[in-house]
């Protein structure tokens, strides 16, 4: 993805008025970045999103990831929004166990309906309920 791409990706989000957080170095070095999504465009689901975050490979287990993504759950609780769901690649067993450890729990499973690198993926869904009611 070209920088041009990235950057009007980052604007789309900030202009729906979701988060879009980077984690960078102090020489500016990109370790991350996690934001949200509208889940459906449809009035209905206006109260959900959908969470994303990728880290620099050499980042992954530093913690950097349940920084970002708490960082982003308060940010989405703050916009008042109810659920936040997470869809993983499969397999992914350190993003998993991210989801996991931050209370989200899995809802589903859908088969073969990535295709990346030349295979099909497997996407598991985690959901997380922001508010009680």
């Amino acid at each position: 993805m070209s920088v041009a791409d990235m950057a009007e990706r980052i604007a789309a989000t900030q202009a729906q008025g979701l988060p879009w957080l980077v984690a960078e170095a102090e020489d500016g070095e990109l370790f991350g970045y996690a934001y949200a999504s509208r889940w459906r465009v449809r009035p209905a689901y206006r109260h959900s999103v959908e969470a994303s975050i990728y880290l620099r490979q050499a980042t992954v287990g530093q913690g950097l990831g349940k920084l970002l993504y708490r960082e982003l759950l308060q940010r989405l609780t703050a916009l008042g929004l109810r659920t936040v769901i997470g869809g993983v690649a499969q397999p992914n067993p350190a993003s998993d166990a991210l989801h996991r450890a931050l209370g989200f729990k899995q809802v589903a499973l859908f088969e073969q309906v990535g295709r990346k690198f030349g295979r099909w993926l497997d996407v598991a869904y985690w959901q997380l309920s922001l508010t009680a009611s």
